[in-house]
């Protein structure tokens, strides 16, 4: 049998490649994928993901499956016209994001708005950022996106309505690159918590790259390993 084998950011400038079909035995498991894998990303962190979901090395494959090969991520629904979990190219709007959850039975709406900052912190200290430049796997993004608001809403019952958006792309300093929208009855009824939720599970599971540009130089960001996408207990 025949699966597509993607790979994405660091995992993909590392092997040389974006994508590729690989052969395979009937019966073939994702380890023995794996056993194929380019010596260079040999030993590297990754998450793996079958056809848009996260999966396991002992997962079972079967032909025409689309493999995903995730480094660790640094970093959908609709209401309406307008989607409440999307990836985009074009420029980010707080205004725009509220005229997403705005509803007439909530008075209380709260945003997180992450930017890009001019400086990074490394091993030898801080040095000047340029720009990021950012990659997603779209479809499977915007699904884990959405599935991080029904999270927050099975957690916060009050929560009427979440909206996340990520931007694509190179984007400059003070520039938004991520915009979360929270909307609940009052204040008191969990949209702070909520918010600050939605963030911390966007940035462990949701598969987005940034790209740190330099004067002289760049690097892919990796984010800490997240044993839940591995398989493995705490």
């Amino acid at each position: 049998m025949e699966v597509r084998l993607r790979l994405f950011a660091g995992l993909r400038q590392v092997a040389g490649f974006k994508e590729k079909v690989i052969t395979l035995p009937e019966n073939a498991v994702v380890a023995d994928l794996l056993d194929q894998l380019p010596s260079s990303i040999v030993g590297r962190t990754f998450y793996i993901a079958i056809n848009e979901e996260y999966a396991r090395r002992d997962s079972a494959l079967k032909n025409g499956d689309l493999v995903a090969l995730l480094p660790p991520v640094s970093g959908g629904s609709e209401m309406g016209s307008a989607k409440l979990f999307e990836i985009t190219e074009s420029p980010l709007s707080q205004d725009d994001i509220l005229r997403r959850v705005s509803r007439p039975d909530c008075g209380g709406v709260v945003t997180f708005a992450g930017t890009v900052r001019g400086t990074t912190a490394t091993g030898d200290g801080e040095r000047g950022t340029d720009f990021l430049d950012y990659e997603a796997y779209i479809p499977m993004a915007e699904k884990m996106m959405a599935r991080i608001g029904d999270e927050v809403m099975e957690r916060w019952p009050q929560v009427k309505a979440v909206s996340i958006l990520h931007r694509m792309g190179r984007c400059e300093i003070e520039e938004p690159t991520v915009l979360i929208a929270v909307a609940t009855p009052h204040r008191g009824d969990g949209c702070f918590e909520a918010c600050r939720y939605a963030i911390e599970r966007l940035k462990a599971i949701v598969p987005i790259w940034k790209k740190e540009n330099w004067a002289d130089g760049e690097v892919w960001i990796e984010g800490p390993r997240q044993p839940e996408l591995l398989g493995e207990s705490e």
